[in-house]
C-alpha cells in the first residue's frame, strides 16, 4: 500500500516572498516536492508564464469551476480570485507524493478545513516595515493598493495562530531551509506511520 503524500501549505502576507521562497525550494537539486500551480483572474504580470506561474483564467471561467466544486480552496484578494484546482491535488496525494501548495490565507484556512492532516507553514516578514518595502519595490502597484495590501497584511499575520508553524523569511536560503526541516521531521510523526505498523501487526 502506498504511503499517501504530504500536503505542504505555505501561505503568508502579500510581498512576504511566498513565490520567491517556493522557487527556491523548488530549484535546488534535492526537491522532491510537487508543486500545485494555483489558478488565478488577475492580469499575467511580465515575465509570468501560463501553467507555470499560475493558469489565468476570466471571473467566468473561475466561478464555473468553483460553482462545479472543482476547487480546493479559492479566495477573492483585491478584487480577483486565486485557488487551488482539486483534482490534481488528490491524485498526486494518492501516488504517494507530497504536494506543496503556495497560496493566499484565506485560502490556506479553507483547505485547513477539507485537509486537517496538511502542514501549514506561515511565511512571515522581518517586522512591517520590512515587508512595506518589498511590496513598495515591486513597483506595479499604486499608493492605494499598496495600503490596502498592508491593511490585509496585519489582518493576516493575526490568523498566524491558526498554523502548525512560522518561519521568518529573513534570507530566502535560510527561509528554504526551515521549511525543508519541517516537512522532514512531519514524514517521521507518529500519527503518520503508526497505520502501517498496525496494519503489519494484525497480519502476523
Amino acid at each position: 500500500m502506498t504511503e499517501r503524500g504530504l500536503l505542504i501549505v505555505l501561505s503568508g502576507p502579500s510581498g512576504v516572498g511566498k513565490g520567491t521562497v517556493r522557487k527556491a525550494i523548488f530549484d535546488s537539486e534535492d526537491n522532491d516536492f510537487q508543486y500545485s500551480i494555483s489558478m488565478t483572474t488577475r492580469k499575467k504580470r511580465i515575465g509570468e508564464v501560463e501553467g507555470v506561474d499560475y493558469y489565468f483564467r476570466s471571473h467566468e471561467e473561475f466561478e464555473e469551476l468553483i460553482a462545479a466544486g472543482q476547487m480546493l480552496e479559492y479566495a477573492e484578494y483585491v478584487g480577483n480570485y486565486y485557488g487551488t484546482p482539486l483534482s490534481y491535488v488528490q491524485q498526486t496525494l494518492d501516488e504517494g507524493k507530497d504536494v506543496f501548495l503556495e497560496i493566499e490565507v484565506q485560502g490556506a484556512l479553507q483547505v485547513k478545513e477539507k485537509v486537517p492532516d496538511g502542514v501549514f507553514i506561515f511565511l512571515t516578514p522581518p517586522d512591517l516595515t520590512e515587508l512595506r518595502s518589498r511590496i513598495t519595490g515591486r513597483g506595479t502597484d499604486s499608493i492605494e493598493v499598496i495600503d490596502e495590501r498592508m491593511r490585509v497584511a496585519r489582518e493576516e499575520i493575526e490568523m498566524m495562530a491558526l498554523y502548525d508553524y512560522a518561519v521568518v523569511n529573513d534570507e530566502v536560503p535560510l527561509a528554504v531551509q526551515r521549511i525543508k526541516d519541517i516537512i522532514s521531521s512531519e514524514h517521521f510523526r507518529v500519527e503518520r506511520v503508526i497505520g502501517k505498523y498496525r496494519k503489519m501487526l494484525e497480519e502476523l
